[in-house]
């Protein structure tokens, strides 16, 4: 509890408690010319599934960071079974404390910059394996001579593909004008 309480940030006296980051950096994106920009320090909100993407590339960079104290922890652990606890306290805890460390605001915050870093790659493995799929199941169906699926649900399928990933409700494929030069665009 104490550990807990140790973690958690004070609020200056004078302060609402609300968090100012989002204010500061409405400006505009934070990244490289090649690289596609962060919207904000907190983005627009994501999906269930994309926090979870988040927290799965924030525990990483956590383990990875304490690699050499988990390992440690391992090792002992090693062929035990009820003496855990008490056999490798120390190390335990040395491991504990050492991700308490590292499993900071910031940490996450570099989390999600590296999620949206990542989210070009990400949708072109998608397409990849949903092109790979159609073709194998165009294959499928010619080999076992089953009728050809309709063209309109090949053409939706498609379409889908070439959809962009959604942020905070907003679809992520190249710019936003596009949408509105087809005539598609919010009025």
């Amino acid at each position: 509890m104490a550990a807990m309480a140790a973690q958690q940030p004070s609020i200056p006296p004078g302060s609402d408690g609300r968090d100012r980051r989002m204010d500061n950096s409405r400006g505009g994106g934070e990244g490289d010319e090649g690289a596609l920009p962060m919207p904000s320090r907190n983005p627009l909100p994501l999906s269930a599934s994309q926090e979870a993407q988040v927290r799965e590339v924030f525990n990483e960079r956590v383990r990875k960071l304490c690699a050499e104290e988990i390992k440690a922890f391992a090792d002992c652990a090693r062929n035990r079974t009820l003496s855990i606890p008490f056999a490798c306290r120390a190390i335990s805890r040395r491991m504990n404390s050492c991700m308490l460390a590292h499993a900071t605001p910031a940490e996450h915050d570099r989390a999600r910059e590296q999620w949206f870093a990542q989210r070009a790659a990400r949708a072109r493995e998608r397409e990849r394996k949903e092109r790979r799929k159609m073709e194998q199941e165009a294959f499928l169906r010619e080999w076992w001579q089953l009728p050809e699926k309709d063209p309109d649900e090949v053409r939706r399928q498609i379409e889908k593909l070439e959809r962009g990933e959604r942020v905070g409700g907003v679809t992520r494929r190249g710019t936003e004008d596009q949408g509105q030069s087809q005539g598609q665009g919010k009025r």
